[in-house]
């Protein structure tokens, strides 16, 4: 079973997909993990990327499907792909799906986890980690149980990723919306989106993913 997971940044996408990967014994496939693996190894498509990543321009549509399709080859057709913010266009949506149909693939569901704009702002400019042990805690909703104190192992040094601020967040929410509703329709025409509710408990949208792939 192959699958597109959609949503903001924030929505909780890399959480379902490790689950599902647990659960179901599929492969998350995220287009940054892929470059970053394939430039560390020095395949022949990292290669091209870094030359690329290094002139700070943006890796084409072109090198992206290079990495899926050798993926997809390495996984064998008895692995289910998760894709986790790819496609983010209509040309890519395009090319994934002649990707996939060269390994006698096709989407069997595009989900979506919806979120509230205001909610996910509270819920990213509050995170922070435990700086020695990487322990997340949230300033409403898990703080430390001795203030100060890592829970897990003590320390009293915590830090915050620096793009973790409400500009920030907004910014990604309005390139989410600008670049992903061009390509929902396409794929509701052909009855294969369904939509989750991501501001419900770990747990409740696991539980609604699972009832939607079984």
């Amino acid at each position: 079973m192959d699958i597109i997971l959609l949503g903001p940044p924030g929505a909780g996408k890399g959480t379902q997909s490790q689950r599902l990967v647990e659960h179901h014994g599929m492969r998350q496939l995220s287009t940054g993990d892929m470059l970053r693996a394939a430039v560390k190894a020095e395949t022949p498509v990292g290669i091209k990327a870094k030359a690329v990543m290094e002139k700070g321009e943006l890796v084409s549509d072109e090198i992206v499907s290079q990495l899926i399709d050798a993926e997809l080859t390495a996984m064998g057709r008895e692995t289910g792909a998760i894709f986790d913010g790819y496609p983010r266009t209509a040309a890519q949506a395009e090319m994934l799906d002649e990707i996939l149909a060269s390994h006698g693939r096709k989407l069997d569901h595009v989900i979506e986890l919806e979120v509230d704009e205001d909610a996910l702002v509270q819920r990213i400019t509050g995170r922070f980690t435990c700086a020695a042990c990487g322990e997340g805690y949230h300033d409403s909703f898990k703080t430390p149980e001795v203030e100060g104190v890592c829970d897990k192992c003590g320390s009293t040094e915590f830090k915050r990723r620096p793009d973790d601020n409400e500009e920030t967040v907004r910014h990604r929410m309005e390139v989410y919306r600008s670049e992903t509703a061009p390509i929902l329709p396409g794929y509701e025409a052909r009855g294969i989106v369904s939509r989750v509710d991501g501001m419900a408990s770990i747990e409740e949208v696991t539980h609604a993913l699972d009832a939607i792939l079984d």
